[in-house]
């Protein structure tokens, strides 16, 4: 019997179905008998409880199980048949007015759009470029230095400078009491470094050991302790110890300690450079990925499935669940998020993920073994075993998944790339690094 498909609006679709009650009772009938040889219930032994009774006190929710298992089962054949890609899950309804010995519904859905690519050669993409210069790598030269910085006291008459560790004693009030984390003993931080607020390290700053000094001091409106953000606390602080800090020669101690292979100064810097030029080239593809997904979508044309929409911002919203709850909030999981927050985000990520589905289609930009190997490789090669990482994505087939959408996003961009009209342009690394991918 042929499916009728009714257009409702839009991506929204309708059909209507039946099942015969007999159909129905059948299973039920079924699925009680297969209950009653292991249910049990007081006064009876196991198996031996009457069917009426095990109807009476399971029939209604093994029927709506039926109901749902045979209707979905009916939905799937129909959707199948009339050859839609259905989208999300279709709300269904029984209806009155059915034919004696059947029961009728209606299943409203949605389903997948015709996604029209626009002209990829009318496009214009931005394409930027950048270099490893030997002052981005003096620069992570001393970054290494002070992760390896031992400190000594200083003398009793030296005043604290940026560099320094300073142990220090602090209580903060607000309005005349002292508030949570605002108090504390023996405490460390380095002056100059942006691990205090601005006014604490500028008090701090020139202060000798055993000197006590009050002051006041902001909290940002936006600063993370929503009990004390935005308003002005006094300070005291009295300094127990400043210690200067001291790096380590650049020479083969260090670059041994480094674990570079080739223990000299020239190998040191050489690794280096190895290691920025790597991270160098994931952040221009990022870059210049993203610039190149955004000239397809703004080309294409297609309107979005709102069922697809909203399980994305289900999916957001559980993500931001879970990292509340890494942070330490009470009752993240129950935590109220307004769907509207995401719904921007989720829009953008399903109409990109369609555009680029298609594109993928009607190119055949599907990853190749070859490639995912060669990324993997790729990806490996800054460990110190890449072997063993290698064997360690090829032992998970959802981190083989990832790989392998990494490589499809790259086949896109780059025919993205190849087609449009793209301008160079050349930031410093220092401007790269600093942006977020």
């Amino acid at each position: 019997m042929a499916v009728t498909v009714e257009t409702l609006e839009k991506l929204e679709r309708k059909i209507s179905l039946s099942l015969p009650v007999t159909v129905i009772q059948s299973e039920v009938d079924a699925r009680l008998k297969k209950m009653a040889r292991t249910v049990k219930m007081d006064g009876f032994r196991p198996g031996k409880v009457p069917m009426n009774v095990v109807a009476q006190r399971y029939g209604y929710s093994v029927q709506y199980e039926v109901m749902n298992d045979k209707v979905g089962e009916a939905f799937a054949l129909a959707a199948n048949e009339a050859k839609v890609r259905v989208a999300g899950q279709p709300r269904i309804s029984e209806k009155e007015g059915a034919p004696e010995g059947e029961l009728a519904f209606d299943a409203i859905f949605e389903v997948y759009p015709e996604v029209k690519l626009g002209d990829l050669s009318a496009a214009t993409v931005e394409k930027l470029s950048s270099e490893v210069t030997d002052e981005a790598i003096e620069k992570t030269l001393d970054i290494l230095r002070k992760q390896r910085r031992t400190f000594s006291q200083r003398a009793a008459v030296d005043a604290a400078i940026d560099g320094d560790r300073v142990t220090v004693d602090f209580e903060g009030k607000i309005d005349g009491e002292v508030f949570t984390g605002g108090k504390a003993a023996d405490f460390q931080f380095l002056v100059g470094e942006g691990q205090m607020l601005k006014e604490f390290e500028e008090a701090v700053r020139g202060m000798k050991n055993g000197e006590s000094k009050t002051f006041q001091l902001s909290f940002p409106a936006d600063y993370h302790g929503q009990d004390v953000a935005g308003k002005t606390a006094d300070f005291m602080v009295t300094v127990k110890k400043i210690e200067a800090a001291h790096l380590p020669e650049v020479n083969e101690a260090l670059a041994k300690s480094l674990g570079i292979a080739d223990a000299t100064v020239e190998g040191l810097r050489a690794d280096i450079r190895k290691n920025l030029e790597r991270e160098l080239k994931f952040r221009l593809q990022g870059r210049n990925k993203q610039a190149a997904m955004n000239a397809l979508v703004e080309k294409a044309e297609l309107d979005l499935p709102n069922s697809v929409v909203q399980n994305e911002v289900e999916r957001l919203k559980e993500g931001a669940r879970a990292d509340l709850k890494q942070r330490g909030i009470k009752d993240a999981d129950k935590a109220p998020i307004p769907d509207e927050i995401f719904r921007p985000q989720a829009e953008s990520r399903v109409r990109l993920g369609l555009v680029v589905a298609e594109l993928v289609k009607a190119n055949t930009l599907n990853a190749t073994e070859e490639q995912i190997k060669a990324h993997i490789e790729e990806l490996a090669s800054s460990y110190e075993r890449p072997e063993d990482v290698v064997r360690w994505y090829y032992s998970d087939n959802q981190r083989m998944a990832e790989v392998e959408a990494v490589v499809i996003e790259t086949n896109v961009s780059d025919f993205i790339l190849s087609r449009a009209k793209v301008t160079e342009k050349s930031i410093s690394f220092d401007e790269l690094m600093g942006q977020q991918a």
